[in-house]
């Protein structure tokens, strides 16, 4: 059984949609840099072991990531999920769970990364927009897409609107890919290549919700 642990800053909607999903996998533990994050007690509510490991109490990023990526060896960890996780990870961190860790991103890659993304959608006009789920490399939002929640921009969305049908649509695409990789319908190669049921993934998995 694969072995999972949860990377939290805030709420943790996305780590309770996790825990609801009742993965093939095992969530063993969820870390936070902030004391306050509520995702915490989620996580407590579900039987799940936490650590609080709080970036300003460290000189540098660097030193936070190997305190982060000891905890994780600690626990045995074979998958890292970002929720939330509203720091910019290490390139040595990185590559230590390189094809061991994705995130979910706010937008249909490779369009908007970074922040803003609704607003950014709202501003040019976009007819669809939506969420991604990616492999995390050295490079902000660039690693491969495994699957996509896609909703259409209606004419009187606002910032608000959209981000919460976004967000609903993350719950629903996050815990399937997650699953996925647990029960091996998704394979990440030693060569950086990604298996979808054996066949090179060229496109994300897209689900929409008009």
């Amino acid at each position: 059984m694969i072995k999972i642990a949860v990377l939290v800053s805030g709420s943790g909607s996305n780590l309770q949609a996790l825990i609801d999903a009742n993965l093939s996998g095992s969530i063993v533990g969820v870390i936070s840099n902030k004391a306050e994050a509520y995702a915490l007690e989620r996580a407590k509510k579900a039987g799940i072991d936490t650590a609080i490991i709080e970036h300003k109490q460290f000189p540098n990023r660097e030193a936070f990531d190997a305190v982060m990526h000891q905890q994780l060896l600690d626990w045995n960890v074979d998958l890292v999920i970002l929720a939330g996780f509203m720091r910019i990870l290490s390139a040595d961190f990185v590559q230590k769970w390189q094809g061991k860790m994705v995130n979910i991103h706010p937008s249909l890659l490779p369009h908007y990364k970074g922040m803003r993304t609704h607003q950014r959608v709202l501003n040019t006009g976009d007819v669809l927009h939506g969420c991604t789920v990616h492999y995390v490399t050295a490079e902000l939002d660039a690693g491969q897409a495994l699957t996509q929640g896609v909703v259409k921009v209606n004419l009187h969305d606002t910032v608000a609107t959209l981000a919460e049908r976004v967000h609903a649509l993350e719950h629903l695409i996050y815990p399937q890919a997650v699953e996925w990789i647990c029960n091996g319908t998704i394979q990440h190669l030693d060569n950086g290549q990604v298996l979808y049921k054996g066949q090179l993934l060229e496109q994300p998995i897209q689900f929409c919700k008009f």
